[in-house]
């Protein structure tokens, strides 16, 4: 049983390594779901879009800060889609991020040109790779924990200064009041658009690290990556509605989110349950926690109404 807890514990950084990628994908998330308040499925085909972006340029030989950024823009394109399809054609939200989804994975399939692609691990200067934590003799700062916090450390940075603008301030007002930017003659239809755009970026970015961390891009990998970034947003949120009323702190608290979900993940992998049954339980734990708002204010109305009387059977 010792050895089994010490797999657990050997196992966990790259669990956290791995929360932590997919944490900038539940950035993305958080900014349509909870800043825009649009339900947005394109995530599933983003999340193999900048993977595939970014192997293929990888094999082409390009910089990596390139590969980046094209991944980056990739993303954005297909939040632009969505963002079209959904204000041009009056389609509604859930319905343009599907059709997207569905048309990117004819994309992907022709970035990729097969299902999958991958990379030779030790022919490529890696940004995150899995090898910079399981074998040793690398220095700390290409450790992935590193990398990534530093990563997300900049990307928070940037988006709580983005939000205090402007064009970031008519976002966060289009998704508080629709009706009400209108009447003060806000573009919604503008910043619904951008606000798509940046969300998708900020997934395919995390894809792109994703696919380096684990050396290939596949079709199927988005797949079922709204749960996951939904888990992130969830249990980030719960976390945070006691003591993180600071926009920056809420998107560190998703980050975290997505760190608790990998970690269950791990120790559900290590209790040796049935791989099939991830999705279900992946299902539960958002479940769970998508409740425990909703459980907290009925009790907290409960428990008004009778302090409120006994407080009238004592007068």
């Amino acid at each position: 049983m010792n050895l089994s807890i010490s797999a657990l514990i050997s196992a966990m950084p790259g669990a956290i390594a791995q929360g932590l990628i997919w944490g900038i994908m539940g950035i993305g998330v958080y900014i349509t779901y909870k800043v825009l308040d649009i339900a947005d499925l394109t995530v599933d085909g983003t999340m193999c879009t900048g993977g595939a972006v970014c192997i293929v340029m990888m094999l082409a030989g390009q910089p990596m800060w390139l590969c980046l950024l094209c991944s980056f823009l990739a993303g954005m394109l297909a939040g632009l889609i969505t963002g079209l399809l959904h204000t041009a054609m009056g389609i509604s939200a859930i319905l343009a991020g599907i059709l997207t989804q569905m048309a990117l994975w004819t994309v992907n399939l022709q970035i990729m040109g097969t299902p999958n692609q991958a990379i030779s691990l030790n022919n490529y200067d890696l940004l995150v790779s899995l090898r910079y934590i399981t074998d040793g003799g690398y220095p700390f700062y290409q450790n992935p924990l590193f990398v990534v916090s530093l990563f997300i450390i900049a990307i928070i940075a940037a988006l709580y200064w983005f939000f205090g603008t402007e064009m970031g301030c008519g976002i966060r007002a289009v998704g508080a009041n629709l009706n009400m930017a209108k009447a003060q003659g806000i573009n919604t239809n503008l910043y619904k658009v951008l606000g798509l755009m940046l969300s998708n970026g900020l997934v395919a970015l995390s894809s792109a690290l994703i696919s380096q961390y684990q050396g290939f891009a596949d079709i199927n990998m988005g797949r079922g990556a709204i749960v996951i970034g939904l888990a992130a947003v969830v249990i980030g949120s719960v976390l945070a509605s006691k003591w993180a009323k600071n926009f920056a702190l809420k998107l560190f608290c998703v980050v975290l989110g997505a760190i608790i979900y990998y970690i269950v993940l791990q120790i559900v992998s290590w209790m040796r349950i049935n791989p099939d049954y991830l999705k279900m339980l992946s299902a539960v734990i958002v479940a769970l926690f998508l409740a425990v708002p909703y459980w907290k204010s009925r009790y907290a109305v409960r428990r008004k109404i009778t302090k409120t009387t006994g407080g009238g059977g004592d007068a």
